[in-house]
């Protein structure tokens, strides 16, 4: 079951200084560290120990692993040699591709680097068997402690290592970042901006090679000026073809870094090229402008040392940019946030963040495609007041990221496909009803629904309030999620996450009647005939009277209501505490009975006797309850059966509790009210 999400209010980006350490003894590195120092013990992380649960969840390892610490793989382990540069990075024998892409980009900036990777650490004096690296999570920095216990096999590292034997730092990041993710098998598999988004806080954008703007070339130059971590893949066409080598040298479904954009004098004109660097450390394209191509020889030796470019059989390669725009298909920029640079940049991004749930029976209502259910969904309202510079519209991007599912693959947890549609808000107040949507169409959406960790997309619209909706493909399908909105302006964002209040008609006081009605005659000679001469019946005897009279009403089709439900109304109706109910006390519950079956029938659309929980929302709001996204989460948690049904039964209690709580209700504070009604309707 996802987290419930209880403070719907945008939040501000996070900064990295503040990172949160995550060991499970509540310590942090340093203090970890002192504590080995102290005691001349190396440490051993018992929240990811040296054994096959940390490496793989599905499968024993096909080869007997060892664990060994650097200094027992090598005579002089330094954790970086000469730099952390992009040639450190080469791939093991996990497909972990996407990760190792990320962290060739992540080399390219100083700053950025010794944030994920803390440069202060080392195999000297002050060695104690532990380091840490911080990555960026749903809008928090995490400091990530371990070991430095490796897999290996006849004395070589398994996994991610460096072309310098006895260099450690990218090793030790990809363990960290197991740790992280619950184990090395979670790694297989990925999309690179995935983990650039988790080393950065930054924000993703994928372009389609084929339909890229006409300015392409312009926009990967600024993104690499800017920091930005660039990645590029070739797709495939079926499962066979996954890491498939082409004619030209290059590897169908595999990650690689974008290391460098240049034009070069090529024999009196200008030449576009682009450098592409593949994790592996080799296997590079063979055409035209690769490392021991003729063009080369075109090129004066200042340009080629300007270049960096050497024949050298390293992973990196120059191509033409033509030839990339042919050869490529994807290209994944992530975009620095306002907090991944100290520097003043030339463009920085107003960032909101707001966090949810989608939670089933309740705010899991699926795609437009499901309408009964989908305006039930978390809705954002999204006030666009300033125009770009020189521009009649607003430029934002919204990102929306499914929280921990790699994490939760071992459970057996797949990516859920998520997207999300942006409507015009109608200028009022509050959730909107399903009815909005069948009759407006949605004036934005992300480009598809697809399966991946986040789907973001850039939007240009005339300033003016919109509501987006962030949603699973299919209906019932629970996560936790992270909506981001990056805005070149300043936009304001808002949760439409109703307050909690009740609007409850007057209580009833029955007046003398000089004559009685036919139902109150049937009622007193019912009563007369259980309870005797003090015309006041307990619990069982309600039940009895409750369902024999509601069993003659031809409209009605519920099962019997339970002896609970009839303790619960004499808690609610006793005003003497006799424990018993009187026949005046129980004319004015009848009332309220018949107005509660009312809005139950009005709700059960398909007059089966139960309704869905999706129509809660509204069932209570009819009733005089007007409750938020949590609190509507946990009622239909306690009270909805498999089938997202509730039946009558249920209903009536969560009703005669909703009228318990408001009796105290009114006079607290809205957080005090939140509060309450959990504690009485969520416990």
């Amino acid at each position: 079951m996802p987290y419930l999400q209880q403070d719907p209010k945008p939040r501000p980006a996070a900064h990295p200084g503040g990172a949160r350490g995550t060991h499970s003894s509540g310590k942090g590195y340093e203090q970890l560290k002192q504590e080995c120092l102290r005691t001349g013990i190396l440490f051993e992380d018992p929240d990811f120990p040296a054994c096959n649960s940390s490496l793989f969840f599905s499968e024993n390892p096909a080869i007997p692993f060892v664990w060994k610490r650097p200094g027992d793989i090598v005579k002089d382990p330094k954790f970086i040699v000469g730099g952390a540069t992009r040639t450190d990075i080469c791939q093991g024998d996990l497909g972990d591709c996407w990760l190792l892409a990320a962290i060739a980009s992540l080399t390219l900036n100083e700053k950025t680097l010794a944030r994920v990777v803390p440069l202060d650490q080392n195999f000297g004096p002050d060695y104690a068997g532990i380091f840490h690296f911080q990555f960026w999570q749903h809008n928090e920095w995490l400091d990530v402690v371990i070991d430095d216990r490796l897999p290996t096999f006849k004395g070589r590292l398994v996994f991610l290592h460096s072309a310098e034997l006895n260099e450690f730092w990218s090793a030790l990041l990809e363990k960290a970042y197991a740790k992280l993710n619950g184990s090395y098998e979670s790694l297989k598999g990925g999309s690179t901006i995935e983990a650039m988004e988790d080393f950065t806080g930054g924000i993703g954008e994928t372009y389609d090679v084929k339909e890229a703007p006409d300015n392409f070339y312009e926009i990967l130059g600024k993104a690499l000026k800017k920091c930005s971590m660039v990645g590029c893949s070739i797709d495939t066409s079926s499962a066979a073809e996954s890491e498939a080598r082409t004619a030209f040298g290059l590897v169908k479904g595999h990650a690689y870094s974008v290391t460098g954009i240049e034009e070069v004098s090529y024999r009196g004109q200008q030449v576009q090229l682009i450098r592409i660097r593949n994790p592996w450390g080799q296997v590079e394209w063979n055409g035209p402008w690769s490392d021991n191509s003729a063009e080369w020889r075109s090129v004066s030796p200042s340009e080629q040392r300007r270049l960096s470019q050497a024949a050298r059989d390293d992973g990196e390669f120059w191509m033409k940019f033509e030839d990339f725009k042919v050869h490529f298909d994807k290209v994944e920029i992530c975009n620095l946030t306002p907090d991944a640079l100290e520097d003043s940049i030339a463009h920085k991004w107003e960032v909101a963040i707001h966090q949810g749930s989608w939670v089933r029976g309740a705010t899991a209502g699926g795609c437009r495609n499901f309408l009964e259910t989908f305006w039930t969904n978390p809705q954002i309202k999204l006030h666009l007041t300033e125009k770009d510079d020189g521009q009649e519209d607003c430029t934002f991007i919204a990102a929306l990221m499914q929280k921990g599912r790699r994490k939760l693959k071992k459970l057996g947890a797949e990516m859920l496909t998520i997207g999300y549609s942006i409507y015009e808000s109608p200028g009022t107040d509050g959730h909107l009803g399903k009815d909005f949507f069948r009759y407006h169409a949605s004036k934005a959406r992300s480009k598809t629904y697809i399966n991946l960790r986040e789907v973001s997309h850039r939007f240009k619209l005339p300033p003016g309030d919109y509501i987006l909706i962030p949603s699973t493909f299919e209906p019932h399908q629970e996560a936790d999620f992270c909506l981001r909105i990056f805005s070149e302006k300043k936009a304001i964002t808002e949760d439409l996450d109703e307050n909690v209040a009740i609007d409850l008609p007057e209580p009833l006081h029955p007046t003398p009647s000089p004559q009685e009605t036919e139902e109150e005659k049937q009622f007193r000679a019912l009563f007369e005939h259980i309870s005797g001469k003090d015309m006041a019946i307990s619990a069982e005897e309600l039940e009895y009277v409750l369902n024999a009279v509601l069993k003659k009403t031809k409209n009605i089709k519920f099962k019997n209501l339970s002896l609970i439900s009839c303790r619960n109304i004499i808690s609610l109706m006793d005003t003497n505490g006799y424990g018993k109910l009187e026949f005046s006390e129980f004319k004015v519950f009848w009332e309220k009975l018949k107005k509660w079956i009312s809005i139950f029938l009005q709700f059960d659309f398909d007059k089966s006797g139960s309704m869905s929980s999706y129509e809660l929302r509204g069932a209570l709001k009819a009733a005089g309850y007007q409750l938020n996204n949590y609190l509507l989460q946990l009622i239909v948690l306690r009270y909805s059966d498999e089938q997202f049904q509730i039946d009558f039964d249920d209903f009536l209690n969560c009703l005669i509790r909703l009228e318990n709580a408001s009796r105290v209700f009114q006079a607290l504070s809205v957080k005090n009210k939140e509060e309450f009604i959990n504690l009485n309707i969520g416990e």
